[in-house]
């Protein structure tokens, strides 16, 4: 038995030419709507997927870590910890989770492995009892990351995940032996090198959680890119590629950042554009 289910976590407001790169305004305030400050709202989702005795989260958000200046800075809207209220509204905590899967390491995926921010503190992880799971490559760029993301990731977070003993780094293949074979692997360069998008088996079609490869549903459009992206063009041939994919399946695409639509299935019309169909604002303990 397999059940899926989306939890909330911090969400944010971000300049919105750059979460939509080279489109104009014009085209993409018809999708999310920009405050005063060109800001567009933001969500961090993560999913649960509870199998086997065992609780997969794919994803923790940005989380609570910043100082209340970073936080004003990043548009982190909630001061504590929205996706550990998430968990405890299903009974659990961050004690209960046994994997958790990080499509990448930028703070904004990754940051709610830390406790909230407390003045004075050091930083702490939180999920003592899980294994971290990313991919090597994406390892590798966060700790000698580029000038042009070096911002984008946690020095603290990355020493202590390492001294965790727990982190575990995928080579990019196709499945995962701590995962098991009901769970497939992409992966892509387009936003970030080794960006790792799960896909777990259900008896409706599978399910893909593709991080920020498709952050949300206007960018399920294949020239609509982002800003933040390393590769634009590349980003646009995976994206296709996966959604070719999904759509001969019967796939289903979870949203990390779309502050409306959690989950919907990939269509494709007959001038060969992608889209959604049976979106759903929330996904709570879909079976298998």
């Amino acid at each position: 038995m397999r059940t899926l289910t989306t939890l909330t976590g911090n969400s944010q407001k971000l300049d919105g030419g750059a979460m939509f790169g080279n489109a104009p305004k014009a085209l993409w305030q018809r999708w999310m709507t920009p405050d005063p400050e060109n800001r567009i709202d933001l969500g961090c989702r993560a999913l649960l997927v509870q199998e086997d005795d065992r609780n997969i989260l794919v994803e923790t958000g940005i989380g609570a870590f910043f100082s209340p200046e970073l936080k004003q800075r990043f548009g982190v809207q909630e001061q504590r910890h929205v996706l550990l209220d998430s968990l405890a509204e299903l009974g659990l905590s961050d004690a209960d989770i046994d994997i958790v899967l990080l499509t990448h390491l930028h703070f904004d995926h990754a940051g709610g492995l830390l406790a909230a921010w407390e003045e004075g503190k050091p930083a702490r992880l939180l999920f003592p009892n899980a294994q971290f799971v990313t991919g090597r490559r994406q390892w590798q760029r966060a700790c000698q990351p580029h000038a042009r993301d070096r911002a984008s990731y946690i020095p603290e977070l990355l020493e202590l995940l390492e001294a965790s003993g727990r982190l575990q780094l995928v080579d990019e293949t196709e499945h995962c032996e701590l995962l098991g074979a009901d769970w497939h692997l992409h992966w892509s360069d387009g936003h970030t090198p080794g960006q790792l998008l799960p896909e777990v088996a259900m008896a409706d079609g599978p399910v893909v959680f593709p991080g920020d490869l498709i952050p949300g549903a206007p960018w399920v459009h294949l020239p609509i890119t982002m800003g933040y992206d390393r590769f634009p063009e590349g980003l646009i041939e995976e994206k296709q590629a996966l959604l070719s994919d999904l759509q001969a399946r019967g796939g289903r695409l979870v949203f990390t950042h779309d502050p409306a639509v959690a989950m919907g299935r990939v269509v494709c019309d007959a001038k060969g554009r992608y889209g959604l169909a049976d979106t759903q604002a929330a996904v709570c303990r879909l079976a298998e």
